[in-house]
This record gives structure tokens, C-alpha cells and sequence, in this order.
């Protein structure tokens, strides 16, 4: 892929360039990708995080070689992947969108034990597997705030 593609998916189209909260930012792409994910079955949704998960990966590392920078912020690839395997136990609605981006992201900006180690991980890796344990961490919440009080 070349720098230029590399850093506009990095950036989630450019949302990582916001001078405000790029992490948000990106987060609420990841929010607009869950929706035009609605029409698919969950079999589908499963790979398409699969793929998206590996290919942050890749992104994340090739990213942080333009930047020249461990975690750039402007690289909000890894919070649209957190946002969609926050979204993946439950039903993609408006209500569980909005409590699943809350949840992801305290889960992101706290980053509770063992969160918090993940980002010492080598390249991509580093940068894209403490968002998916956040995004695990508030799947899980999410799931059970939907199965306890049937929202």
C-alpha cells in the first residue's frame, strides 16, 4: 500500500487529524461502519472484525512508521475496531450504539489492568490490541447491561 492510503485508513478517513479528541473521532467512524453494518448477519459481521482486526494491524505498523512515532493519536484505526467488537455480542441499535461508544471509551482512555500492558506490544500490535481488549471488556458490559435490563 502506499503512505498515502496507509495514513488516510490510519486516520480513519482523516478523523484522526481532529485537533479535538481524535480517539472520539475515530470512534464515531467506527460507530457510522457499525451502521452500515446492520443489514448483515452476525456470521458476517464476525468476519468482517476478523479482517478489519488483522488489516488495523498491518495499518497500525505501517503508520507508525511514516509517523515515526510509537501510538500516534492520529492513528484511530485501532478505536473503529474497538468500537465494532464492542458492538459484536449485542444487536446494532441506536440505543446499544450510544451505550456501547460510552463504554468503549472509558474502557479505552482508563485502560484497567491488563489493558494497560498491551500497548508495550511491538508495532501494530501495540497499537490495535489494547483497543480490542477494550472493546472486549465493553462488549462484555454492554452484553450484560442488554441482558439484565433488557434494553
Amino acid at each position: 500500500m502506499n503512505e498515502k492510503l496507509i495514513t488516510f485508513l490510519a486516520t480513519g478517513f482523516g478523523s484522526g487529524l481532529s485537533p479535538f479528541a481524535p480517539g472520539t473521532m475515530g470512534t464515531l467512524v467506527g460507530v457510522v461502519i457499525c451502521l452500515l453494518c446492520l443489514p448483515l448477519p452476525w456470521p458476517m459481521r464476525l468476519l468482517i472484525v476478523i479482517a478489519l482486526s488483522a488489516l488495523s494491524i498491518y495499518i497500525a505498523q505501517q503508520a507508525e512508521i511514516i509517523y515515526q512515532k510509537k501510538d500516534d493519536q492520529r492513528i484511530v484505526i485501532d478505536e473503529i475496531i474497538g468500537i465494532q467488537i464492542t458492538m459484536l455480542p449485542v444487536a446494532i441499535t441506536v440505543l446499544h450504539l450510544c451505550v456501547g461508544f460510552v463504554l468503549f471509551r472509558i474502557f479505552d482512555i482508563l485502560k484497567p489492568f491488563p489493558i494497560n500492558n498491551l500497548q508495550r506490544l511491538p508495532g501494530g500490535w501495540g497499537v490495535v490490541i489494547d483497543d480490542v481488549a477494550a472493546g472486549i471488556y465493553a462488549g462484555v458490559v454492554l452484553w450484560l447491561f442488554v441482558y439484565l435490563f433488557k434494553f
